[in-house]
């Protein structure tokens, strides 16, 4: 009779009463119904680190029981169904029809459930409308309303608790399950059924339509096959909801998200159509652009090999390439990390930023530079740094952007390390999931590009130095941040490198035991924010090698006046050095860079 405030409403959804029932349960010492209240909330909400900490201290408690991790809010559909496609894919297919009609009849009552709460006061969406409606007016907006409310249930029926994203064709895809089952187990009827039934949403289905001929042919032409009641009525019942809808659409100026792949052509305005095409252009499009960038040549590098791309990955703009480094080379960077860890950079031996249970230590180029030149670290393995980041950056600019120039945004040396004493029971990431130029919205499914994202960054790589620790790997996911759609182990000379956008979500996974470190880097189409700290360690590395081209008399004075004669890496006299002059770039004007530069922090 009365409809809740949509704040309140979301709170369900959400569950946000059992967050508050398990402590209350919890505190009047009610531990078995504290338990099922947190168990039911931590299934919707999954990424809660504080309940996901209380679920592993509830199981180590001795009075507790185990079967009181249940779901109090479980919906029967669901559990029906993933019992069902379990026994589907364990070849079970007696034990899959049944669990799988259980959930298709569950489902489509759920569904019924929905539709009537769909009844109810207008809720005005924009309430700075520009003028109130006539009589007329209201009457249709408010049935329209209904009508979009009805059709989004199917999305909620096929959505699973803790999941923003609904499975798609949720219905079909019961009616495909089934068929198959059913011919497995011998009952060609019902696999008919399943199939002219399928058949009522997509009707053009080729193999289906196979299916149904060799149904036919061996239950003989006389036999009656059709679709079952349930789903014609379902079906007719939501072309006609959308008929109206699309009439509003494009006479009222109404606006509707389609939830249904199968949704026919011709019920579509076209107007509306040529939208979609538009967008289903793009999308091929950008599918042949993947499709002619892998075809390309070889990289610019020999050796290089591409382990996964972006179909291996699940997702876009995506590839991991392998012997980019060395064993020699991850050695020597891995020596550059030791020391400057000793020299400090900012970062030293602190806590991470993103987490409590790991040290972080980071040093960009010009530091290292700056180490190289005191003595600290050696100059061979601070260019190399320099070398190593410079090549990351070509073959990812001949991978993803061949003929647009990329140019350095940040470039950091990055080591993660596990706190002893720190690890057990450790729920959290050792980098949440984000995306490198936006601001991450999972609930509304949104990437707000926007400060303080760094909104100019185009692509970004991760350049490993070693596996010898746990955990560390990095992860991608849907905008769900939930849901995981690959995976990169680390290892010595592999780079991951991806476009730094919405289509990227990642995260690191928790770095359990030892030390992990990279070179993380991130690229820019726009010159204006290019690095400048690089540009002054590229100066510091040219001025070194003028000093070393010139005779042994004239040892180079470093910039605090002491002699670097001494160093413990004594070079010959470079014979093809030029003067910096001649060597410094087109346009640089070198007083327009301040002597000592900040590393930025990033984070």
């Amino acid at each position: 009779a009365h409809r809740a405030s949509r704040a309140v409403r979301r709170d369900f959804e959400r569950r946000e009463p059992y967050n508050y029932l398990q402590v209350a349960f919890f505190q009047l010492k009610k531990l078995d119904q504290a338990v099922s209240a947190a168990h039911t909330f931590f299934v919707a909400n999954p990424q809660h680190l504080q309940m996901r900490e209380d679920i592993e201290k509830y199981r180590r408690m001795s009075g507790v029981k185990a079967d009181s991790f249940q779901d109090l809010e479980a919906t029967p559909h669901w559990e029906a169904y993933e019992t069902g496609v379990q026994h589907y894919d364990a070849d079970e297919y007696l034990q899959a029809v049944a669990r799988l009609e259980e959930s298709l009849s569950e489902a489509l009552s759920a569904l019924e459930d929905c539709r009537a709460l769909c009844e109810g006061p207008w809720e005005d969406e924009d309430e700075e409308e520009k003028m109130q409606p006539g009589l007329y007016e209201a009457i249709a907006a408010h049935y329209i309303q209904v009508l979009k409310c009805r059709q989004q249930c199917v999305l909620e029926i096929a959505t699973k608790p803790g999941r923003i994203s609904a499975t798609e064709d949720f219905i079909p895809s019961h009616l495909d399950l089934l068929q198959f089952a059913y011919s497995q187990v011998g009952n060609q009827t019902l696999a008919a059924e399943c199939a002219a039934s399928y058949l009522l949403f997509y009707p053009t289905d080729e193999p289906m339509l196979e299916k149904m001929k060799q149904y036919r042919t061996e239950l003989g032409e006389d036999a009656a096959v059709t679709a079952r009641q349930s789903i014609q009525h379902y079906v007719q019942r939501s072309l006609m909801e959308k008929k109206l809808i699309y009439y509003a659409v494009e006479h009222l100026g109404e606006t509707f998200n389609d939830p249904d792949l199968w949704t026919p052509d011709e019920l579509i305005p076209e107007n509306l159509k040529e939208k979609y095409r538009g967008d289903q252009e793009k999308q091929k499009q950008e599918t042949l652009d993947v499709e002619e960038r892998e075809k390309r040549g070889p990289l610019p590098f020999e050796g290089i090999a591409v382990t996964m791309d972006s179909q291996q990955m699940n997702g876009t703009q995506r590839v991991v390439f392998d012997r980019v480094l060395t064993e020699s080379e991850c050695k020597d960077l891995l020596r550059l990390t030791k020391a400057a860890g000793e020299a400090g950079d900012g970062y030293r031996a602190r806590r991470s930023p993103h987490t409590p249970h790991e040290r972080f230590e980071g040093l960009t180029v010009l530091k290292a530079m700056q180490l190289a030149q005191k003595g600290d670290v050696e100059w061979r393995d601070a260019k190399l740094l320099l070398q190593a980041s410079e090549k990351s950056r070509k073959i990812i600019e001949s991978y993803f952007a061949p003929g647009k120039k990329l140019h350095f945004s940040f470039t950091h040396l990055v080591c993660r390390t596990a706190i002893d004493g720190e690890q057990e029971g450790r729920m959290d990431l050792s980098h949440p999931v984000h995306a490198d130029n936006c601001l991450l919205d999972p609930e509304g499914q949104e990437c707000w590009k926007e400060p303080p994202a760094y909104v100019y960054r185009d692509y970004s790589g991760i350049l490993y130095l070693n596996d010898d620790f746990q955990g560390g790997g990095l992860f991608f996911t849907e905008m769900d941040t939930l849901t995981v759609t690959a995976e990169v182990h680390p290892k010595c000379g592999r780079l991951v490198a991806f476009s730094s956008g919405k289509e990227n979500p990642h995260g690191v996974w928790a770095v359990s035991r030892g030390r992990r470190c990279a070179i993380a880097l991130w690229y820019t189409h726009s010159q204006e924010h290019a690095e400048q700290e690089r540009v002054k360690a590229e100066e510091l590395m040219e001025q070194r090698a003028v000093d070393q081209s010139q005779p042994d008399g004239d040892k180079y004075q470093g910039t605090d006046g002491s002699s670097s004669g001494s160093s413990s890496e004594p070079r010959a006299p470079s014979r093809t050095a030029k003067p910096a002059e001649q060597r410094q770039k087109p346009g640089l004007d070198r007083k327009q860079h301040p002597k000592v530069l900040r590393a930025r922090d990033e984070f």
